[in-house]
């Protein structure tokens, strides 16, 4: 799962990305609202943990900015601002949790969790098809209960698969998800990563197909 981290508190943004990287997620991190709302254009997010005290845009109107653009995602208000207005304003602008500031760390991700079970599904860490089973918190992949060495863009593209199982993920996503910082993936880049992992998991009756002029799909090969 990739997670928006917008927080202008450099230390505090740090161990918040490390906290939650350990815990299997995907962490980008914005200290300004308008460098969130060019990521959000650029990317996607499967959740956004949202500081209302940044040095150029109101908290709340980055959340109304985000919410006008009927943009589906779930938003974690984590701020000092602690009063009832407050929590009311941000509820009824569209956030779909609040916390407050200090927290304990524990609680952060139970709501994260929480959000995350509520939003897509009852999603847990382990995520199978047929064979194969993708544990998203230890990035472990197994195959008949047997450990499967994958190198770690091979692995990020099958997450992003399984995630998506059932349905179509662009290229243009694929390679956001396995691009490093400051480097930007070609298509060509993209289609070996896919070639690379097809080979790995053929063998076990599962295939990503090329849904063309659109991207992949993975699924399961219809055994009879």
């Amino acid at each position: 799962m990739n997670i928006l981290l917008i927080e202008d508190d450099a230390i505090l943004g740090d161990g918040l990305s490390y906290t939650l990287r350990n815990n299997g997620y995907y962490i980008s991190v914005a200290t300004t609202g308008n460098y969130a709302e060019r990521l959000l254009m650029a990317q996607d997010f499967d959740l956004i943990v949202l500081d209302l005290g940044l040095p150029d845009i109101d908290g709340l109107e980055l959340l109304r900015r985000i919410r006008r653009r009927k943009v589906p995602i779930p938003i974690l208000i984590l701020t000092a601002r602690d009063g009832v207005n407050d929590r009311v304003d941000g509820i009824e602008q569209g956030a779909d949790d609040y916390m407050s500031k200090p927290f304990e760390l524990r609680e952060l991700e139970a709501r994260i969790n929480a959000l995350i079970r509520r939003c897509y599904g009852g999603f847990d860490n382990k995520i199978q098809l047929g064979r194969l089973v993708l544990d998203t918190h230890s990035h472990q992949v197994l195959v008949d209960d047997q450990p499967q060495q994958l190198s770690a863009r091979e692995y990020a593209l099958l997450e992003i698969l399984m995630l998506q199982n059932g349905k179509v993920v662009t290229k243009d996503r694929i390679a956001q998800r396995l691009a490093q910082e400051n480097e930007a993936l070609t298509d060509n880049a993209v289609e070996i990563y896919i070639h690379r992992l097809r080979k790995r998991i053929e063998p076990y009756a599962i295939q990503i197909r090329t849904i063309r002029g659109l991207g992949y799909l993975i699924e399961c090969i219809n055994e009879t």
